[in-house]
This record gives C-alpha cells, structure tokens and sequence, in this order.
C-alpha cells in the first residue's frame, strides 16, 4: 500500500465490538432462520460449537499479527499471492453491492406491510433505490462521524430483540407458543424447510470485518481478540432469543420472510393496550437496523477493495480517497451504481417480493461467502508458512487447533454455498432463480479475474 494515505486513527475497543455487532447482528435474515423451525434452536445451538467459535478464533489471530488496512485481502494475498488475494477482495467488496438492494427490499416491504399499505412496487423500488445512495452518502463521510451509525445500530439492534425474544416468551406463557418447543423439536435434521439453512451460517459471518479498517484503530493488536470475544457472546444469545420470539408467536408454515419479525411483534401485541402502543416505534427501529447494517458493511468492503487499489492490484479508481473525509469515495459510488441496476432489474423480473428479496440475498450470499473458502486455508497457511509472525492471539491447541478450526469453518461455508442453490418454497420463478444465481456468481468470479488483469497491466504500464 502507498505510504502517506491517509487512514484515520478513530475505532477504539468500544467502537470495535460495537461495529462487529452491527456487522453480525442482521435482523432481516432472523424470519428465514425462524422459518426453520423449531429446530432453528439446534442449528443455532450447534453452529455456535462447530462454526462461530472456531471463525472467531482464526478471525482473532489473523486480525491481531496482520493489522493492516485491507482485513481479509492482506491475510489472503500474504498467504496466496496477489491474484487469490485480490479475487478475494473483489467478491467481498461486489457482494455488498449485491446485498445491498436485497435489504432494502425487505425495507420497503415492511415499510408497505405495516407504514404504507398502499406503497406498490414502483413505489418500493423508489425507496429501495434512495435507500441505496443514503448508504453511499453515510459511507462517504469521515470514518470519525460515520462510525456512530453503526455504534447506534449495534444498540438498537441488540434491544429490538431482546425486546422481540422476551415478548415471546411473554407470549409463550400467557397465550401458547404457536410453535412446540418441546426438545425433541430442537433436534437438527433434514427436511424441506432446510433451504433456510445457509442463513444461519450466513448471520455469524461479519468477525473479519472490522480489520479492513486496520490501520484506523488505536491498537488492533490488543483490541481486535477482544473484541471478538465480547460481540461473540452478545451476538450468539441475541439470535438464539430473537428467532425463539419469532417461533413463539407466528406457526412455522406461516413465517413471511420479509415481514417475519414485524408480524411477531403484531400477533404478541394485539389486545394489550400498553404493548400495542410499542409495535409502530419498535417496527420503525427495526427499519433503522437495516440501514444501520448497509452502513457498517459497506465501510468494510469498501475499505477492503481500497486497500487492493492502493496495492495497484486492481484499477486505481477503486482504490481513490476522499481529499477531505479521508473515505474509498470512488468505490462507494460504484457501489451504488451496481445496487441499483440490480434492485432495478429484479424488481421488472419478478412480482413478488419475497422472490425479489430471495433471489437478490442468494446470489449475493454465495458470492459474499467465496473469499471466506480463501481465508480459511490462508489462515492455516500463514500459520505454517510464516511462524514467526508476532502472533498476540493465537488460536489455542497448536497445530491440532489450527486444523481443526479450518476444517470446520472450511466444511460450513461449503455447505452453506450448495444449499444456496436451493430455491425456497416462495420463489415464484424457479429458472430464473436458478440462472440468476449460477450465471450470476459465475460471471462476478469472471470480472474479478478481469479487473484484477487490467490492473495488473496499468500498474506495468
């Protein structure tokens, strides 16, 4: 990376756990975990054991010895070599343009479903479109104001459901869980509701992101393991407790996956006077997470696919900082650009809008979780290769800890990528689910090899 850049030093301990919950905690996806099942509750339960807490692990020791700006782009490319590291960026920075439309879709529909009931789908793809260059103009700001958008969301998220896991469990024991949570139904096993799967997987991922910002953090080494302990514990329990509130009040075979959270907290507060007065600012909080989370992720990737530009790795363009607020500006408003051609072509392919938010977050989903099939050898790589890296975390358990940790993260995310490609019950159109999604992420991978070319020959040039 250029020496001089101008990366500000602004995300202390505090800031850290914080973004890393606004990263993780991702309340549009807790309806499809819920849509599960009960035995959403086992998968949780022993995802934490086989999947979060080995991540975790590998995510603190690499944060902690590579602290450089960039995250998951340095730890590949060190390990790997410039091409793998720069695809790596590459599909981690694209997703999030990917992602992006799909949570605001899912915006829109709750702001229609319980704000606007007479808001179409022109009108939802307006919003969603705003929504999108709000994002870009939050990015953009100075990291030292921008940051509070995601420490604010972190709070919000947290409360909204815990709020929404306690409700009900209030519900649970006044009116009758509309689910059976006897134990024997929290027993993981193979059914059709399984296309949900990979969102479990897929709402723990997020400890690497705060190490894109390495180089603006007072003391990574130090803070980065802690912070992932500290925002592991929180964001486990409150997933656990929110998708039980979900369970509790709306029957499996009836969870919306746009609407889920927001028709839970409706059945659990109708005809309680006090609580029904709850459910509009608890349902626009909620609207505000979504918002708050495009915010925490796209400063991430967006700093990660700077970081590769500044390498000369890809076109300079991607790696241009703001002369004032010191933020990737050139990245973002292509971000922005690429959100809004797919939210824009979605919403004339498909009617539904569980089908569009569906397909948008698949294919963004698999594309996001193709570096992690990068990060998780790199991590035992390094590990090998490069011994004597100053290490301030280390996962524990020696060489045995380290295969062990990259084989299970390794194994999850693959399963999580195969069952992507599942279509749930409310897609509307299988085939162009099907070739959205595999010519999609096949034609992500080929511009990435691509740009990565054409930056490699400016740079000779």
């Amino acid at each position: 990376m250029e020496a001089g850049t101008p990366w500000r030093k602004a995300l202390g301990l505090v800031d850290l756990v914080l973004f890393t919950a606004s990263a993780i905690i991702v309340a549009d996806t807790v309806a499809a975990s819920a849509a599960i099942g009960v035995q959403a509750m086992g998968w949780w339960a022993l995802s934490i054991v086989l999947f979060f807490l080995p991540y975790g692990l590998v995510t603190a020791e690499l944060g902690s010895a590579w602290p450089q700006e960039g995250g998951i782009y340095v730890w590949v490319r060190e390990a790997y070599g410039p091409f793998w590291g720069t695809l790596a960026s590459w599909l981690y920075w694209i997703n999030v343009a990917y992602w992006m439309p799909s949570v605001y879709v899912l915006f829109s529909g709750v702001l229609a479903s319980v704000f606007w009931p007479g808001l179409g789908n022109v009108g939802q793809a307006i919003v969603t479109v705003s929504l999108v260059w709000i994002t870009v103009a939050l990015g953009i700001m100075d990291i030292r104001v921008a940051k509070w958008v995601p420490n604010a969301g972190a709070i919000v998220k947290v409360l909204l459901l815990l709020f929404l896991g306690a409700m009900g469990g209030w519900y649970a024991l006044h009116r009758g869980a509309a689910n059976s949570f006897a134990p024997a139904q929290w027993v993981p096993r193979w059914s059709a509701s399984l296309s949900f799967l990979p969102v479990i997987v897929y709402n723990y991922m997020g400890f690497e992101l705060m190490s894109a910002a390495g180089e603006e953090m007072h003391n990574p080494r130090r803070d980065v393991p802690l912070a992932i302990l500290l925002a592991g514990i929180v964001i486990a329990g409150v997933y656990m407790l929110a998708t039980f509130g979900v369970l509790a009040a709306i029957p499996m075979e009836k969870i919306n996956i746009v609407t889920g959270i927001t028709d839970a907290l409706k059945v659990m507060m109708e005809g309680v006077p006090v609580l029904g007065r709850l459910f509009y600012p608890a349902s626009a909080l909620l609207l505000a997470t979504f918002l708050a989370n495009m915010v925490t992720w796209s400063l991430g990737a967006n700093r990660v696919i700077a970081a590769t530009g500044l390498d000369r790795q890809v076109p300079s363009v991607l790696g241009h900082i703001h002369p004032r607020y010191g933020s990737p500006d050139y990245a973002y408003i292509m971000m922005g650009t690429v959100a809004t051609i797919l939210a824009v072509g979605n919403y004339l392919t498909f009617t539904s809008v569980a089908s569009v938010f569906w397909t948008i977050f698949a294919l963004s989903s698999v594309v996001f979780l193709l570096p992690y099939l990068l990060m998780f050898p790199a991590f035992l790589t390094l590990r090998l290769r490069r011994p004597d890296q100053p290490r301030p975390f280390a996962v524990p358990g020696g060489a045995a800890g380290a295969w062990i940790c990259t084989i299970l993260g390794e194994f999850f995310i693959l399963i999580a990528v195969v069952f992507f490609f599942l279509p749930p019950a409310e897609t509307t159109n299988v085939w162009a689910y099907e070739i959205q999604l595999i010519g999609g992420t096949l034609l992500t991978i080929l511009a990435g090899v691509v740009i990565y070319a054409q930056g490699r020959r400016r740079a000779a040039a």
